[in-house]
């Protein structure tokens, strides 16, 4: 497993209040698959971290910021929880605006528990069969998807998760999912 993704590049679109679990064990799982991550945010420097939304768990350093970089930067998109982060990201245009991008491009998006929240703020919910934690299927389903109480589901591009209980097979199947996908030509990025 170690070269199944090759270099792809991701981008993990995520703001203060994010669930540290919820971007640390995919980001090592991507990669450790061979890819490469990179924290994009809504501004630069560090962006505070908690655990169950309460408790403070330190920072992740910002590599990009979202108003700065294309879909065309990256291979996939992770979008992490926590209750407070997608509810930073949706009311920043350039990041929902990022988000709609990626899912209308045809790259694999991944999404857990709250994080879903950003699809709906992007019009891109509609139609696609989503999981997500308790509390924002209610969102979801107004937004026009089709909810289902599942671990993780997979919708064309996007792939969604309920919980940092569901981590294990979130992190392997978006491994798989981010896989499938076409590397975007001249790889190696921008940097």
């Amino acid at each position: 497993m170690a070269t199944t993704l090759d270099g792809r590049r991701v981008a993990i679109l995520a703001a203060d209040g994010v669930e540290r679990v919820e971007l640390e064990e995919p980001r090592r799982a991507l990669d450790d698959a061979g890819a490469h991550t990179a924290v994009v945010s809504i501004s630069s420097g560090e962006i505070q971290a908690r655990n169950n939304d309460l408790e403070d768990a330190g920072t992740f350093s910002v590599d990009e910021v979202v108003s700065d970089v294309s879909v065309d930067d990256y291979d996939a998109l992770l979008l992490p929880g926590g209750t407070v982060n997608p509810d930073k990201l949706r009311m920043e245009d350039a990041a929902v605006r990022f988000v709609r991008d990626f899912v209308e491009s045809g790259k694999p998006v991944a999404s857990i528990c709250h994080g879903p929240w950003t699809l709906a703020e992007a019009g891109v919910a509609r139609g696609r069969r989503l999981t997500s934690f308790p509390s924002i299927r209610t969102d979801l389903r107004n937004a026009g998807a089709e909810v289902v109480d599942e671990e993780v589901v997979t919708d064309a591009n996007i792939t969604t998760s309920r919980s940092p209980d569901d981590l294990p097979a979130f992190c392997e199947r978006i491994v798989r999912e981010f896989a499938l996908a076409p590397q975007r030509s001249g790889a190696g990025g921008r940097r």
